[in-house]
């Protein structure tokens, strides 16, 4: 007497496979799809939120008022007006170099350098780095870029205000 075995079909299952699947959550792509779009959702309320808060005022006003006060000092001949160029100069080239950082971001192209946008900053170009990061909502949410920010604008302020004091800046004049 033979035993013979039954032939396997496609849609027959072992015993362990049909408790794997029942086990396993139906849908995976569906609860995965809806958590990233919750998520989504939520960043994007976030960002927009702090866009229509006057927190993001704040940051444009100190622009406004740095770069007004340094064209006020150079009309007032306590600042050379090469200073106050180079910064408005510096501050242009800056917010453009955001500009196509951002639009390449988008299309998924080449990045300009975290290091070159931080060199621009330090440079002078502080200004327009904080107005892009605002008006272009780029470079605004990572932390760590962020940081490096605020150090070089604490630099560059630095820097000037040593020029200023011992008199270095009239060399510009």
């Amino acid at each position: 007497m033979t035993n013979k075995k039954p032939a396997k079909t496609g849609n027959s299952a072992s015993p362990q496979t049909n408790r794997a699947q029942k086990s396993r959550p139906q849908n995976n792509r569906a609860q995965n799809s809806r958590t990233l779009n919750n998520r989504a959702q939520s960043s994007h309320t976030q960002k927009s939120n702090a866009a229509a808060s006057g927190s993001s005022l704040m940051p444009l006003l100190l622009v406004v008022l740095f770069l007004a006060g340094l064209i006020g000092a150079a009309q007032q001949h306590m600042l050379p007006y090469g200073i106050a160029g180079m910064y408005l100069t510096l501050s242009l080239l800056t917010f453009i170099a955001y500009a196509i950082d951002k639009s390449a971001a988008k299309r998924g192209k080449w990045r300009t350098k975290e290091s070159t946008l931080h060199l621009l900053a330090l440079m002078g170009g502080w200004p327009g780095a904080l107005f892009a990061q605002n008006v272009l909502r780029h470079k605004s949410v990572k932390a760590s870029f962020r940081n490096v920010f605020w150090l070089t604008v604490v630099a560059n302020l630095a820097v000037l205000g040593y020029g200023i004091k011992t008199g270095a800046v009239d060399m510009f004049i």
